[in-house]
């Protein structure tokens, strides 16, 4: 592992941040269509129908969406933007079993965050806390002000790591 902190440098938080704003645009089109086929096929009327078949189709939608992207080069198109590639601890693009580890330790924090909002909310007793809820995601960042090469906690379990890569020559 050392011989890698030495080879790759990490991205910024700030630029991992940027990155996963323009990354939650993408998502919502990839969440609105899942959702909108999701609908369509099961002909649900409101939001509660099929409520946990819907969470299990949008996490899926996901999943295909991260899993495809980067088993091809190691980036989204918001990772190629910023110029942050995914790689395994040796600098090697990473096995499908890693990404797929990947993507599923990404889930516990956020989740674990967004179960605290819904337990504020309970305890206060005002419905307008559950609002707190958009900055769950970010809860995937705390890890990075512990780990010595300031990567995510699911990037340390998966075997997994962000790193810079050079912008390609003839873009600004």
């Amino acid at each position: 592992m050392p011989a890698a902190s030495a080879t790759f440098s990490t991205p910024s938080r700030w630029r991992r941040f940027t990155c996963m704003m323009y990354e939650g645009v993408l998502l919502f089109g990839v969440v609105f269509l899942a959702g909108y086929l999701f609908d369509t096929l099961t002909q649900s009327r409101n939001a509660l129908m099929f409520r946990h078949g819907r969470q299990a189709v949008l996490f899926v939608a996901i999943g295909v969406y991260f899993l495809a992207s980067w088993s091809k080069r190691g980036q989204t198109l918001p990772m190629k933007t910023w110029n942050i590639r995914l790689v395994d601890r040796r600098g090697e693009p990473p096995a499908m079993a890693k990404l797929l580890a990947r993507y599923l330790l990404m889930w516990p924090l956020p989740l674990l965050g967004a179960l605290l909002v819904l337990a504020a909310s309970r305890v206060t007793g005002y419905g307008s806390t559950d609002l707190f809820i958009v900055f769950t995601p970010f809860t995937l960042f705390i890890w990075t002000w512990f780990d010595p090469d300031r990567q995510f906690l699911h990037d340390r379990l998966a075997g997994t790591r962000l790193v810079n890569v050079a912008p390609t020559p003839g873009k600004p």
